[in-house]
């Protein structure tokens, strides 16, 4: 499991590098802009790509579990998580969560 940047979205804010808890994001010095240096490290945490406000960094479901190159990225609205999800075949789906529901049991 591991996240995908995507150069062309990212800013260079820096927010993801740091949450990142393994430490694996790093700046690129001619352009500013975030890459991992060793995505099979990569706990899956999910840090960063809840920290990203422009969906630069999206969560890649490998074959291993069941994802055969789906990703994912995040966008949260006030109170609401949105999930989206883009399949192999080119099918979305967005799994929309209540973050004050989210931790009850």
């Amino acid at each position: 499991m591991s996240i995908r940047i995507n150069p062309d979205l990212c800013v260079g804010c820096g927010n993801c590098r740091e949450v990142c808890p393994g430490s694996l994001l790093f700046k690129d010095k001619e352009n500013n802009k975030t890459f991992i240096k060793y995505p099979d490290e990569c706990w899956g945490c999910t840090s960063c790509l809840k920290e990203c406000e422009f969906e630069a960094i999206s969560y890649f479901l490998g074959a291993d579990i069941g994802g055969n190159g789906t990703t994912m990225h995040v966008k949260e609205e006030k109170k609401e998580l949105h999930w989206y999800i883009a399949n192999h075949d080119g099918s979305k789906k967005i799994i929309t969560i209540d973050k004050t529901k989210a931790n009850s049991y």
